[in-house]
């Protein structure tokens, strides 16, 4: 086996016969000597003229590789050996085939519908305007994750197995290039099935799933979990507690304040989204006029240091739509996500601006709930000044820096619609001030990025929790309640889908001694 890495056009790149035959010009060997390859790394380089697509591949030339052991989930569980999962999110739903793995029976809580049901209340956010508080784009079979962007990039190996998450992914349905890909992307229109897939994992192997089981007590005796209760009147109980809500479930996380559960403010970040038509962004970012057909749409990732804050672009999607992603009425949240083609024709990122503790100290009174008031009360904002019915706050980039209204917008791919609105009349004065020197100076750096058909759409402002519920670094559990372990992005501990997954596995291991 050899490993080699080539650079090459992109329209040799999408073919399998013209790598194939680059492969075996670069080992100097005739083609029918080479008996497999294996894709290890596939990016693109753009930094110079003509672009290139790097691949670094494993060539067998007189071996094949060896076939990967699947993952084992075993059908009997251990007796009595229960734990109870709140959250059928990536973190929660990964805790549980962990569980499974260690012969222990995993009982799945979750607030929100299974996938197919869940889609109505979607399109009723869209159509009607109707925002279902535990069935919308956040809560619900897969969590916030199931209509995500799918971005599966991550930072967080050295929290885990990268590559075992990946994998679990792609037996579950995902396309086997996620394993190879520098950014791996599922995209939103394949994720729901791939979501049911592992649903069907977990209840074929004797899991439990309750879907439309809203937790709102936990019965406590001794500094443990005894119980936790739903809104139905049910009691479930199991010798620990995977809490694993995602970043938008406020219910809980007053719950845990009520309770005397110790939960912390956690800064976070907020702003808006930025839109762009994808053609333009792909002219900034190949130094063309037209990517053709074997350049996928071209991304961004921006940063910059502004009075102290960090200013940063944040989910990028190329060729996507912005999203509601509001989870009670009264209020406008935005997201954004990609197809799995990334064919629509826009290009849409969260800006936002780094907040701090200090940004909260108007909302004391709230305790450690301050940074979620303060992030609930833009929201509501947003909402008013938009003239409710889920309209969106917008403005062109331009106006915004020149502190100028924007009398007209243009079309932008968010479905309930936008409205004109100064954006410094919806965020904060220096959380405002930030954006604008942070807009300036990545316009410097990106040219043609300051366009007048760049639009901003409020507010993005569920970019990770506003709470951390603490945990012991080597157990995972919380210092407080023996049983319980805080798990996720919810938690305060993970960023995205991957490193969500990865913390599920670790608190599924940590409750089980491993």
């Amino acid at each position: 086996m050899h490993t080699i890495e080539l650079f090459l056009s992109p329209e040799t790149a999408a073919s399998e016969a013209l790598i194939l035959q680059a492969t075996a010009k670069e080992l100097r060997v005739p083609v029918d000597k080479i008996s497999a390859l294996r894709f290890k790394k596939r990016s693109i380089d753009a930094r110079r003229a003509p672009i290139k697509i790097r691949l670094v591949i494993e060539v067998f030339t007189e071996t094949l590789p060896e076939e990967e052991v699947p993952i084992y989930y075993p059908s009997v569980f251990q007796a009595e050996r229960q734990v109870i999962v709140v959250g059928c999110g990536p973190a929660g739903m990964f805790a549980a085939l962990r569980l499974i793995e260690q012969g222990i029976q995993p009982i799945l809580l979750e607030r929100g519908k299974a996938v197919r049901e869940r889609r109505r209340d979607l399109a009723a956010i869209n159509k009607d305007r109707v925002v279902d508080e535990d069935s919308n784009y956040c809560f619900g079979e897969g969590g916030a994750g199931t209509y995500s962007d799918g971005k599966l990039y991550t930072r967080s190996g050295k929290r885990g197995n990268i590559d075992r998450i990946l994998k679990i992914f792609t037996d579950h349905g995902a396309d086997e290039a996620i394993r190879y890909e520098a950014h791996p992307h599922i995209g939103t229109n394949k994720l729901p099935g791939i979501v049911s897939a592992m649903s069907a994992t977990i209840l074929a192997k004797g899991g439990q799933i309750h879907f439309e089981e809203r937790v709102n007590d936990l019965i406590i005796k001794n500094d443990r979990i005894e119980a936790v209760l739903t809104q139905k009147g049910n009691e479930y109980r199991g010798e620990a507690v995977i809490l694993a809500t995602g970043h938008s479930a406020r219910d809980i996380f007053e719950l845990l304040e009520k309770k005397g559960i110790r939960i912390e403010n956690k800064p976070y970040a907020l702003g808006l989204r930025i839109e762009h038509p994808q053609q333009l962004i792909d002219q900034i970012q190949y130094h063309c006029a037209d990517r053709g057909p074997y350049l996928p749409p071209s991304s961004y990732s921006l940063v910059e240091q502004v009075g102290g804050r960090g200013v940063f672009s944040f989910c990028m999607c190329p060729g996507g739509i912005i999203a509601p992603a509001a989870t009670a009425p009264g209020e406008v949240v935005v997201n954004g996500w990609s197809p799995s083609k990334r064919n629509n024709p826009y290009a849409n990122s969260g800006m936002v601006v780094s907040l701090s503790e200090k940004d909260f100290h108007p909302y004391t009174e709230y305790g450690n709930l301050a940074a979620m008031m303060y992030q609930k009360e833009i929201e509501q904002k947003a909402f008013r000044l938009a003239g409710s019915d889920l309209h969106a706050p917008a403005q062109r980039v331009v106006d915004f820096l020149n502190k100028k209204n924007s009398p007209s917008l243009p079309d932008t791919s968010y479905i309930p619609g936008v409205k004109p609105v100064p954006m410094d009349d919806v965020l904060p004065p220096d959380i405002a001030k930030a954006l604008r020197g942070g807009l300036q100076a990545m316009g410097r750096k990106m040219k043609g990025y300051l366009s007048e058909e760049a639009v901003l759409v409020g507010v993005e402002s569920r970019t990770s929790s506003p709470v951390r519920i603490p945990r012991d670094k080597e157990t995972l559990r919380h210092p407080q309640i023996t049983n319980l372990y805080p798990c996720g992005e919810g938690a305060g501990y993970a960023g995205g889908i991957v490193s969500a997954a990865i913390d599920g596995e670790r608190c599924a291991e940590a409750c089980l001694g491993l």
